[in-house]
């Protein structure tokens, strides 16, 4: 398959638009450190935001991703439940009363929930009375910590401390039609209110309010969805993100020396490219080596650093950073031969040294050949291999970089793909090194293969692997 099927995939057949899908790559400012909290015993939750019209099928996307995460502690928090009650002043005259303006709603309680919740703290939360429009009819529910948290509401982008609570934000667009047809026959069915009543009420206040409340807050969506719970593929596609992430999230809270690079779904669809065994040598070298290069720039991005001033055309004072000049590269034949382009782009005239170790089954402990510059103990050095298994041959590579003198906290390690047994294994031999990858794995097979994997990457890469 062919990188214009995959793009076809995920942007055209699916519907759904991501924002950026265009395989750009993301600023350095986009680049995810590693998570920290006030309490670092406790796991800050995933947090995803799903605003949207009303009737534009938020409820329906928020059951699927729920459904799909069966194996995953989730829970749900409706923007609803969070209704100020009416005044008796405002009960008179409530069919005047905006429910969709932001003023209706106390956000203020909604973040006070949602800091508990992310504290790891049970919350109880209201469940409002749209027959008397108070918040104390109902027994409140009792939420407990989870390790998703979804927030569901027509505003829930709105204010920009809610927005700063999200780790994923999705906005759920459906046609206007739609969503009036949905509203009349639920507004008439489940609420019991005439047509001319639904009608009014949608004219006045929630047409107005959706075009100057709601719709402006899709720019904030870093996902957004056409036909709402119609749109299998793009609910398939968020999951499967969302799990990738989970992954990421909990070994970069065991391991703070592992770096993984935002998966943004530009990122995830060029993982999809060269992960897909009909991919073309020609397509599979492009987007690795895109790949590669990201990793690259963040690894980079760890190296310290001397404050510099320099005096631009202007004749203005400007002050930067001048890039640490004392490192050079180590590629772990063959593959990590691959990612050397990559690094000589970003580094004018870097050293490379290169290390032979032989891999057969899980050993991956004899080293075969080594070249190395003479000077490597008063460097930085970054160590070059795609893929990271069992862990075993990143170790003879890292010891090997110690008995020639590097310093360990010297030591970047950079890979597109990392198996949770060798992030285990690496960071617990060596403590003080950083591991800079775009995606973590779910493991290894019985054949100590990565898996999903991408298949024997230097054959792929090099074209090899028919010889």
């Amino acid at each position: 398959m062919g990188s214009k099927a995959v793009e076809d995939l995920i942007q055209a057949s699916s519907g759904a638009h991501y924002s950026g899908f265009h395989l750009e790559e993301p600023r350095t400012s986009e680049i995810e450190q590693p998570t920290t909290s006030i309490d670092e015993s406790i796991k800050q939750p995933f947090v995803i935001g799903v605003a949207g019209g009303a009737a534009s099928g938020k409820k329906t996307v928020c059951d699927l991703i729920i459904d799909q995460l069966h194996d995953q502690r989730v829970v749900l928090v409706n923007q609803d439940s969070f209704y100020h009650n009416l005044t008796p002043e405002e009960l008179t005259k409530v069919h005047e009363y905006n429910f969709d303006h932001p003023d209706a709603f106390d956000t203020e309680q909604l973040l006070r929930v949602m800091e508990k919740l992310k504290h790891g703290q049970a919350v109880d939360i209201p469940k409002y009375d749209f027959k008397s429009y108070k918040n104390d009819v109902f027994p409140l529910r009792r939420v407990n910590p989870s390790d998703v948290i979804i927030l569901e509401g027509i505003l829930i982008f709105h204010d920009p401390r809610v927005r700063d609570l999200m780790s994923m934000k999705i906005f759920v667009d459906t046609d206007a039609d739609v969503r009036l047809a949905r509203r009349i026959r639920r507004d008439t069915v489940e609420k019991n209110r005439d047509i001319a009543t639904v009608l009014d009420q949608y004219s006045k206040f929630v047409k107005p309010a959706f075009d100057d409340f709601i719709l402006p807050t899709k720019k904030y969506a870093d996902i957004i969805i056409p036909r709402g719970g119609d749109n299998h593929v793009a609910i398939d596609l968020i999951v499967q993100h969302i799990r990738t992430k989970l992954g990421q999230h909990d070994l970069c809270k065991i391991y703070p020396n592992l770096y993984v690079i935002q998966s943004t779904f530009q990122i995830r669809g060029m993982h999809t490219i060269i992960r897909d065994e009909q991919t073309e040598k020609y397509d599979f070298v492009f987007y690795a080596d895109r790949l590669i290069r990201l990793v690259v720039e963040h690894g980079l991005g760890h190296l310290p650093f001397t404050e510099k001033q320099v005096i631009t055309p202007t004749g203005s004072v400007y002050s930067g950073v001048d890039f640490c000049k004392r490192l050079c590269g180590v590629s772990v034949i063959r593959s990590g031969e691959s990612m050397e382009n990559a690094l000589r782009a970003c580094c004018k005239g870097i050293k490379i040294g290169k290390i032979l170790i032989h891999r057969e089954g899980d050993n991956g402990q004899q080293l075969i050949y080594e070249k190395l510059p003479e000077d490597i103990a008063q460097r930085h050095v970054l160590l070059l291999d795609p893929i990271l298994g069992t862990g075993n041959s990143a170790v003879q590579a890292i010891s090997l970089l110690l008995k020639k003198g590097v310093s360990e906290s010297n030591i970047l390690f950079l890979n597109l793909i990392s198996a949770p047994q060798g992030v285990h294994v690496v960071c617990t031999r060596f403590p003080r090194i950083k591991i800079v990858t775009s995606e973590i794995e779910s493991g290894l097979n019985e054949e100590f293969r990565v898996i999903p994997g991408m298949g024997e990457f230097g054959d792929r890469y090099f074209g090899t692997d028919d010889v």
